[in-house]
């Protein structure tokens, strides 16, 4: 096979705007989740702290640079910005425009629209919309418009001249079909070929893989953690989340729910389950794109947090390594593995080094990408 393309999420979110300062309080970021985050529970790695690149202001171009030369010298192909859009506005904008306006840093990139509603989740409050995603207002001239400039960069990542471009919950977009023949169509009228069109199997994404790929896409990306996948929950945690639910179904039966504060739940998964059943699972009939993350763990964000921890950067190896093997019968530039994620510090998924792991979660990367470009494996 051809060197295989490690494609990694991007969150970019370090950085102050107008409404984290409303909606969370003035000098927001996700880094003041990521710092005052603790230990659960024994042997809970809590808080991520940053180490190479420390807690930095994605603002800064010499920061986007570092983080390009870092990503590229552990064998890491592009990265996927998430893409912030709601009918025209548009949120978490300024690291990527910067981007693209100054040509730096020389890295490839492809976006993926994070079309989800912007709710109060990083207080808990899931269910509290800031920004609603408008889909009877959404129109597809304006939102191609501005993709283009994207497109249309030298460094934006194509198959076969094709724009790649993420969605990151098709299920939540009515009359989907018919958006994808008129994106395509929009895309072709700009002078591209053709948009290669990838939906995310991602947590609110219920839609199957046939009746993914009926609505018109090229491939689907089996994302980590997706919240389909069931996994055994480590035996350690079960008493203490036995005992912490039954208080919260106590307070919830009392009506006191106002008055008196949960506690907070941690469920705890073993890391190595998943592996060894991503493994175990064969690519269907569709075009797939495997996922893999190095770990998992939203306590930052959340009180009742969802957490695969793994300290093993062999197993996170093997994982990426029969990802690898999992494409290699797909064309040269169809065989493209994505890692959650660069720098997702609040969910304890990230490949940007810490102080505890330093960079052993780049160096498993570099090494297995060039294990399989040297021995050519299939």
């Amino acid at each position: 096979m051809s060197k295989p393309i490690i494609i990694t999420f991007y969150l970019p979110q370090y950085h102050t705007i107008p409404e984290n300062d409303e909606w969370w309080g003035k000098g927001f970021t996700d880094w003041r989740n990521v710092a005052k985050s603790k230990p659960r529970f024994l042997g809970h790695y809590q808080p991520h702290i940053p180490s190479d690149l420390g807690y930095y202001d994605l603002r800064l171009e010499e920061t986007r640079i570092a983080q390009a030369k870092l990503a590229r010298q552990y064998g890491i192909s592009g990265f996927c910005y998430y893409h912030y859009w709601f009918n025209e506005k548009m949120l978490l904008e300024r690291p990527f425009n910067e981007v693209l306006k100054s040509g730096k840093p020389d890295f490839p990139f492809c976006l993926c629209w994070a079309n989800e509603n912007w709710t109060r989740r990083w207080d808990g409050q899931d269910k509290e919309i800031l920004i609603k995603q408008n889909y009877e207002k959404y129109d597809q001239r304006k939102h191609i418009e501005w993709l283009n400039k994207a497109f249309s960069d030298n460094r934006y990542i194509k198959i076969n001249g094709k724009p790649l471009f993420l969605i990151y919950n098709a299920a939540h977009i009515p009359d989907l079909k018919m958006k994808v023949t008129e994106w395509r169509r929009l895309v072709k009228e700009k002078g591209h070929p053709d948009i290669y069109l990838c939906s995310v199997k991602s947590i609110h994404n219920n839609l199957s893989d046939s009746e993914i790929m009926n609505l018109g896409f090229n491939a689907i990306v089996d994302f980590t953690p997706n919240g389909r996948d069931k996994h055994p929950m480590k035996v350690m945690n079960i008493p203490q989340n036995f005992f912490r639910r039954a208080i919260n179904k106590l307070i919830l039966l009392s009506g006191l729910k106002n008055k008196i504060s949960k506690l907070a739940v941690s469920y705890v998964y073993s890391y190595k389950s998943l592996v060894d059943k991503k493994i175990e699972t064969p690519i269907n009939g569709n075009k797939t794109f495997p996922c893999v993350m190095p770990s998992w763990d939203n306590s930052a964000r959340s009180k009742m947090p969802f957490i695969m921890q793994n300290n093993d950067p062999d197993l996170y190896k093997i994982w990426l390594e029969k990802s690898i093997e999992k494409v290699g019968h797909f064309s040269d530039e169809e065989q493209i593995v994505f890692i959650n994620a660069w720098n997702e510090w609040a969910e304890g998924c990230h490949l940007e080094p810490d102080l505890r792991n330093g960079k052993i979660f780049l160096e498993a990367t570099l090494q297995v990408v060039k294990q399989i470009s040297a021995s050519g494996k299939n």
